[in-house]
């Protein structure tokens, strides 16, 4: 007797994927409609009288790539779910095929992400500096200078080519240890410390840049956390369960209630556009103190990247489980 995948088993490797798929055609779509006016899936089928909506928005094709976009994104799971029923392969090669795929995916958002705050936290800050000793006229120029002081061109024109820059050097640099992002936020911390008290010279660039890092370690690392089970447990019962419930638990755990969460996250930060994600990237907001570094709107969209990077890692979490779950439950079979 051998132990066969179930609906249970095949059930779970669809959400996986169903979800990492969803999210990131989500997250792309808000773009496109908030930064290119492009119509969005409810609009497209307000436009097509199969929802409730403004009738009056005609169906153009950039709203059917979106709406196409968001059922390749539930069919594509489907068709893989329903091919690996009917494939004579292994389902638990497959299942651990798919689970470094999408460990690799979130490992290179989380190194895209790294890569971008210290490059964006080092120039900005370096900027800010400048700015306030008043060198940057004389260096760039007074037109230049003058746009370094807005947000939005600041932004646009120095923090959107180094963010592209994290995303190519991502792509060759994925194994990112956090002891990196942990030693920057000391000497930073450190830094001012001997301003402060050394030379009496602080500004508020000098915190906005250990918050701005702060916030990344905790939120960035969180999908790495997952990949080495080091997020904190309450084992009030998992730790008596055999190994083949603690997988169950694990499955459902984080499909229930981890990719939920992240949902939560994406939908309430970016349903409109002043949502509390989509308002200050949009808008490339800055904090009060006018003279601190202009990086307030990045960080909003740092839990962008927290949702994101968790979501595909518990699909391949749970895919991990799955995996397990079939191997005990194979090894209790052939035991029999």
């Amino acid at each position: 007797m051998t132990a066969s995948p179930s609906y249970f088993h095949y059930s779970f490797y669809f959400i996986a994927i169903a979800s990492g798929f969803s999210a990131a055609v989500f997250i792309v779509n808000n773009f496109l409609i908030h930064l290119l006016g492009w119509p969005g899936l409810f609009a497209t089928l307000a436009g097509m009288g199969l929802i409730d909506g403004d009738k009056g928005d005609a169906v153009t094709l950039t709203g059917l790539i979106q709406t196409s976009a968001f059922l390749a994104a539930l069919a594509l799971p489907a068709y893989m779910t329903f091919k690996a029923r009917e494939g004579n392969g292994s389902f638990t090669d497959l299942l651990s095929h798919h689970e470094k795929r999408f460990s690799l995916y979130a490992s290179y958002v989380i190194s895209f992400a790294f890569w971008g705050v210290m490059f964006v936290g080092i120039t900005d800050a370096v900027i800010s500096f400048m700015r306030i000793e008043g060198m940057l006229e004389s260096i760039f120029g007074k037109e230049i200078a003058s746009d370094l002081g807005r947000s939005v061109w600041r932004g646009t024109f120095i923090h959107m080519p180094l963010l592209a820059l994290a995303a190519l050097i991502a792509t060759r640099k994925r194994g990112i240890s956090f002891i990196w992002l942990a030693t920057l936020i000391v000497v930073a911390e450190l830094l001012i410390v001997v301003a402060r008290f050394i030379f009496s010279y602080e500004q508020a660039f000098m915190g906005d840049l250990v918050r701005f890092w702060y916030a990344a370690l905790f939120l960035f690392a969180s999908a790495r956390t997952l990949v080495e089970e080091g997020h904190v447990r309450v084992d009030v019962v998992y730790a008596n369960l055999s190994d083949a419930k603690k997988s169950i638990v694990n499955i459902a755990g984080a499909a229930i209630l981890g990719m939920p969460l992240c949902w939560i996250i994406l939908t309430r930060g970016m349903w409109e556009k002043t949502s509390v994600i989509n308002g200050p990237l949009l808008n490339f907001e800055t904090s009060q103190s006018g003279f601190g570094m202009y990086v307030k709107y990045l960080m909003a969209g740092f839990l962008i990247i927290f949702a994101f990077s968790m979501i595909l890692q518990f699909a391949s979490f749970i895919m991990t489980h799955l995996q397990r779950h079939l191997t005990i439950s194979d090894d209790s079979a052939k035991t029999e």
